[in-house]
């Protein structure tokens, strides 16, 4: 899995997935040549390796008992991890989005690894309790549709998405959209709490975090719920309440496409060609967790842009990990943490081979990027409940 022998990265995490599938385990190698899967010899598997145009290496007996000791040593930061048994995915998503809408279901499909849909009236009938792994689609979880209405607000596809959701709130018992999408965000809280592992992109993370923080408080403007918001809601923030964030400033205006002071999409100063956020190093033997989640064949990635592009520094909670982080600017870019038996993590930005990805956008070719490293970040967070069973040192 390193940059100069791996023609496919992406493929070969719907390889080792598939494998998993199998009831066969494999061996994940951190730090061993760019995170390097270990699997078994046999000839279904190196056929597969070759349909999917995965790079391959066959290992005598000898050869792997030679590496597996050079991982063990001490003196590398190196560990093997054993993935047991293929996790279920479910990705919440609003019926009738395609899968190019959002970059988690794109290299899902693109790496051949089997998913399901889920949405507000899968989860408040707790079907997540039949999933491993979750993510969470650009969603607005506070209610106020994505924040759109300045410049969409007459948009065919916003008064129609706005309708549908206050269609569906209605169904569910509900006479607010704000008030069904904080009890989705409470029966996720609660999932993950349980020990699930919750994966979320761009809106859907600080969106997240500001309903759970707002439980109780109307924060939502005439236009969004159809009366006003509470007086100074702002001091009734709860911040005890989030996974990731405090004392963030939410942004009261209708008319401003932000949620939050979380997000450091106004407050960056930087140039695409410079836009680039660093891994950063853990102990694979002391800290397999985030050592897993930054498995790359490279430290430096590229930039990219989405609502929420990344976040606020000193709005991070400490005892959430800061896994991937612009130093210019002192943003945090990719993060992680624990929450009950559970944990999550948040990726900052919309696609990450698509710069400043707009409405109406076409989507991403992942064929013109089977070694994208953005994307293999997200394959990382899709194999690590394959390793729950393991006893980890953290």
């Amino acid at each position: 899995m390193d940059a100069e022998t791996q023609k496919n990265h992406l493929k070969a995490y719907g390889i080792t997935y598939w494998t998993l599938e199998k009831q066969l385990k494999v061996k994940w190698l951190l730090n061993y040549r760019g995170g390097s899967f270990l699997l078994p010899d046999t000839e279904e598997i190196q056929r597969e390796c070759q349909i999917r145009g995965v790079s391959f290496e066959i290992l005598s007996d000898a050869k792997t008992e030679s590496i597996l000791e050079e991982i063990s040593s001490p003196s590398k930061n190196m560990e093997a991890v054993v993935l047991e048994k293929a996790p279920k995915i479910a990705v919440y998503t609003p019926k009738g989005k395609l899968p190019w809408d959002d970059a988690v279901t794109m290299v899902l499909s693109y790496a051949e690894i089997p998913y399901e849909t889920v949405y507000d009236e899968e989860v408040l009938n707790d079907a997540l309790l039949l999933y491993d792994w979750l993510h969470l689609h650009h969603e607005d979880f506070t209610g106020q549709y994505g924040k759109f209405y300045a410049n969409y607000r007459t948009a065919a596809w916003y008064i129609e998405e706005k309708k549908e959701s206050e269609a569906l709130a209605s169904k569910l018992g509900y006479s607010k959209v704000s008030e069904a999408k904080l009890d989705v965000s409470l029966k996720i809280r609660d999932y993950v709490i349980g020990g699930g592992f919750m994966f979320a992109m761009c809106s859907a993370t600080d969106s997240f975090d500001i309903a759970l923080s707002a439980e109780g408080i109307d924060i939502c403007e005439p236009m969004f719920d159809g009366d006003a918001s509470d007086p100074n809601y702002q001091a009734k923030i709860n911040y005890n309440k989030t996974f990731a964030f405090k004392d963030f400033t939410l942004e009261r205006s209708p008319m401003v496409y932000e949620f939050s002071s979380i997000d450091m999409t106004q407050k960056r100063q930087i140039p695409k060609l410079t836009d680039y956020f660093t891994l950063m190093d853990f102990s694979a033997k002391w800290d397999p967790i985030p050592t897993m989640l930054c498995q790359n064949h490279t430290a430096l990635v590229k930039g990219f842009m989405g609502q929420t592009t990344s976040f606020t520094r000193n709005e991070i909670k400490s005892n959430v990990l800061v896994l991937g982080e612009n130093k210019t600017n002192g943003e945090a870019k990719y993060i992680h943490g624990i929450k009950g038996k559970g944990f999550f993590t948040f990726y900052g930005g919309h696609d990450p081979e698509d710069y400043t990805h707009r409405v109406g956008d076409p989507k991403t070719e992942l064929d013109l990027y089977p070694t994208s490293p953005g994307y293999r970040l997200i394959l990382n967070n899709v194999l690590f409940p394959a390793a729950r069973k393991k006893k980890q040192k953290t």
